[in-house]
């Protein structure tokens, strides 16, 4: 059966993959065998692995896969690389545009121009493309990278729209790059004629900065210019007053609003509440999240994770589990982050006995993410009980959720505070061949306990593996 033909069939359809043998396999299975073979392979013997197991990927299989490995670009390249060759397979935009991400976050930014004129043989560029190519040029600082990669869409055959526009100063202002992004805004505001989105963005920059007085200004300015701010304006001005400790006059802000022209969201009702909580303000944070309820709108998890972080704070943990019933009750199920909120609340006030209870218990109702496992493997390699955090991480691992930096880090070091130079170097392998760069620190930590075991030849070893690592430079 031709895959791409699964495109345009029922979605009970689409979940279904044939593999080489014409057995039909569900896409979550293939995803999960696909992310067990990629994390127990060697780099060298990868697409051996794979071809083996006679699976073939859908788009949206691929997506999932490229998903799950997004921290580790090298790896995710590889299975790119791999999928493409299959009979009756293409990329799609999405799995494109995550490479993208993938490759540039590790700085090979080479690959990451290989893939955007990959996409342009194929004429599936647009604007988004150019969009995260520019987030995260800005992000790692680049910011004349940032610029450059806007200038040249036209060469690219895309038209440097308003969509385009707002992409590069969001880019700019979210990696505090906003005086940048003002002073291209001056320059260039008779070409585009800024929307509430552009004004957002702006606010949200020197909200970022943090100049609140220059935020007001922007807002004015918007307003004066007969543009409507709309939910999103009200958000990030919340937002910003909060941040800048004006809570009261944020909710002021929120009763202000023309509920007949933009509704509060629970968005902003959330970060109202999560203020209050950290201001140790606990009655206004559950007076706040009552006046939502009140204003009939619906809470979601995010406004019970505010909710539940102020009661942290309070140490309030009685109220804490109260509200994990009530989300129950309500059909709003604790996320990963309702997990680490309680967690983090736990392990910092040395109750790390029960974190560990809470951790077995939310683990049957949500799946935790790398936070949560990291935050698991620090608390042991803290109480020097290696073996359990040893079983936390073959959990996470079987569960196919990828480490981050800072897991591999938490554990490597764990492992060095043991003295294991022998797992601690297949772990800082592991991450090298996954594309991530392991810290100075971490480095240099396993490489002092190696001198004084003599073993200059695999300190050797594991430099040129990082070198191999370089940052490309700019190319189109």
């Amino acid at each position: 059966m031709a895959i791409r033909g699964l495109n345009h069939r029922s979605r009970f359809i689409s979940a279904k993959l044939y593999s080489t043998s014409g057995q039909v396999i569900d896409v979550t299975e293939v995803t999960k065998k696909i992310s067990k073979v990629m994390m127990s392979s060697p780099q060298q013997v990868l697409e051996t692995a794979l071809d083996q197991t006679g699976l073939r990927v859908s788009p949206e299989a691929a997506e999932d896969i490229l998903n799950r490995f997004r921290n580790a670009g090298l790896l995710a390249y590889r299975f790119f690389q791999w999928s493409e060759k299959q009979r009756h397979y293409e990329h799609s935009v999405r799995a494109y545009h995550m490479m993208i991400d993938s490759t540039a976050k590790i700085k090979q930014y080479k690959l990451m121009w290989d893939l955007v004129n990959s996409m342009r043989k194929k004429k599936t560029l647009n604007v988004e493309t150019f969009c995260i190519v520019m987030r995260k040029y800005a992000r790692a600082q680049k910011v004349d990278e940032a610029v450059y990669a806007f200038n040249v869409m036209e060469k690219y055959d895309l038209e440097q729209n308003l969509a385009a526009f707002n992409g590069l100063l969001s880019a700019l202002c979210k990696s505090k790059n906003v005086r940048k992004a003002q002073e291209i805004f001056e320059k260039t505001r008779e070409r585009f004629v800024p929307d509430s989105k552009t004004y957002s963005i702006l606010i949200g920059g020197w909200g970022k900065e943090p100049n609140l007085p220059k935020a007001r200004e922007v807002f004015r300015e918007m307003v004066d210019a007969g543009c409507e701010p709309d939910v999103v304006t009200y958000s990030t001005m919340v937002d910003i007053l909060c941040k800048a400790g004006r809570v009261d006059e944020a909710l002021g802000v929120v009763r202000s609003m023309d509920r007949s022209i933009c509704k509060p969201t629970s968005f902003i009702y959330s970060v109202l509440v999560h203020t209050y909580g950290t201001e140790n303000r606990l009655e206004e944070a559950v007076d706040t999240f009552l006046e939502m309820e009140r204003s009939g709108i619906k809470p979601d998890v995010a406004v019970f994770n505010s909710l539940i972080g102020a009661f942290c704070k309070a140490g309030k943990m009685k109220n804490v589990y109260r509200v994990l019933r009530e989300m129950k009750s309500k059909d709003v199920t604790p996320n990963s982050k309702s997990c680490n909120i309680i967690l983090r609340h736990l392990i910092e006030c040395g109750e790390r006995d029960e974190a560990f209870d809470v951790f077995r218990k939310m683990i049957r109702v949500c799946e935790p993410d790398a936070d949560t496992y990291t935050m698991m493997i620090k608390m042991f390699c803290e109480k020097k009980e290696m073996e359990t955090a040893n079983k936390v991480w073959w959990r996470m691992r079987k569960k196919g959720v990828f480490p981050s930096m800072h897991t591999f880090a938490v554990l490597i070091n764990g492992l060095c505070e043991e003295g294991d130079t022998q797992r601690a170097c297949v772990l800082l392998e592991e991450m090298i061949e996954m594309g991530m760069r392991p810290s100075g620190v971490t480095f240099g930590r396993l490489k002092q306990l190696l001198l004084k075991e003599g073993r200059d030849d695999v300190i050797k070893f594991l430099n040129e593996k990082m070198n191999l690592l370089v940052n490309e430079p700019l190319c189109d």
